[in-house]
C-alpha cells in the first residue's frame, strides 16, 4: 500500500484517470458521471467509484464527479504539483530518447542531468544537458536536489549504479535494465534505512512478450469463434 487505503491497482489507474480529466477540463466539462468516466478510461464503474472512495473524491447523484475537484486531488496525490528533479543513469539510445521526450517535464518530472561513464559519450550534449560522468553522481543529485532516478544502464551495472543511487539518499527509482533491484542495496547487518526505497521495474522485452501473448491469444481464438480475449482486471 502506498497510503492508507490506496492500493497498487489504484495507484496504477491514476495517471489515465488525470489524464482523461485534463482532456475534460480542456473541452470545459465541469462534471461527469462514473459510467462516462469509466468508459472513457476503459475501466469498471465499480471499480473507477471504489478507486474516486479511496482518494475521498465524492461525486453528486445525478450530477456526478466535479471534473476540477477530482483533477485537483489525483494531481495531489501523483505529486504532480510539484516539482521531482530526475537524474538519468546511462546516455544509450534509451537514455537519450527519455531526455529528448519532453512529456516528463510537462508532467512534473524534469531530468536535470545526464551521466555515463563511457568516455565517447562523456561530454557529448544531448538535447539541452551535457552528459556528464557518472563519478559526479553524489555531487549531480546534491546540487540539483533530485529527488527521483532513472537507470537505463546496460544490466551488468545496474545494481552498482542503484547501491550508489541509495546511497546518496535517493529514494524513488525507475530501473528500465531488466536486473530485479527491489531488494538490491539492503543492509547487510539487517538494520532498516529511515526511508524505504521505492523501485518500479520497467522491462520492455518482458512488456512486449505480454503483448506477443495477448496477439497471439487472439490470433487462436478468432480461428475458434471466442469473443473477446482480454478481461477486464481490477
Amino acid at each position: 500500500m502506498t497510503d492508507a487505503g490506496v492500493s497498487p491497482a489504484t495507484v496504477g489507474r491514476l495517471p489515465t484517470y488525470l489524464r482523461t480529466l485534463v482532456d475534460l477540463a480542456s473541452d470545459n466539462v465541469a462534471n461527469v458521471s462514473s459510467q462516462q468516466l469509466a468508459e472513457l478510461i476503459g475501466v469498471n464503474p465499480a471499480s473507477l467509484r471504489r478507486d474516486f472512495s479511496a482518494l475521498s473524491i465524492t461525486g453528486t447523484r445525478g450530477v456526478g464527479y466535479d471534473v476540477k475537484q477530482a483533477l485537483v486531488i489525483i494531481s495531489a496525490a501523483l505529486g504532480v504539483d510539484q516539482q521531482w528533479p530526475v537524474v538519468l543513469v546511462g546516455a544509450g539510445n534509451l537514455g537519450r530518447a527519455l531526455v529528448n521526450y519532453g512529456g516528463l517535464a510537462e508532467r512534473g518530472f524534469p531530468i536535470r542531468a545526464l551521466l555515463d561513464v563511457d568516455p565517447d559519450k562523456v561530454g557529448s550534449q544531448v538535447g539541452s544537458l551535457e552528459v556528464l560522468h557518472a563519478d559526479r553522481l553524489d555531487e549531480v543529485i546534491a546540487e540539483y536536489r533530485i529527488l527521483v532516478a532513472v537507470i537505463a544502464t546496460p544490466i551488468e551495472a545496474a545494481r552498482d549504479v542503484f547501491d550508489r543511487l541509495v546511497a546518496a539518499g535517493i529514494t524513488s527509482v525507475l530501473n528500465f535494465t531488466g536486473e530485479k533491484l527491489v531488494d538490491a542495496g539492503q543492509p547487510s547487518n539487517g538494520k532498516s534505512r529511515r526511508e524505504p526505497v521505492v523501485v518500479r521495474e520497467v522491462d520492455i522485452a518482458t512488456e512486449l512478450q505480454i503483448l506477443s501473448f495477448y496477439r497471439q491469444r487472439g490470433t487462436v481464438e478468432s480461428r475458434l469463434g471466442v469473443g473477446s480475449v482480454i478481461d477486464s482486471v481490477d
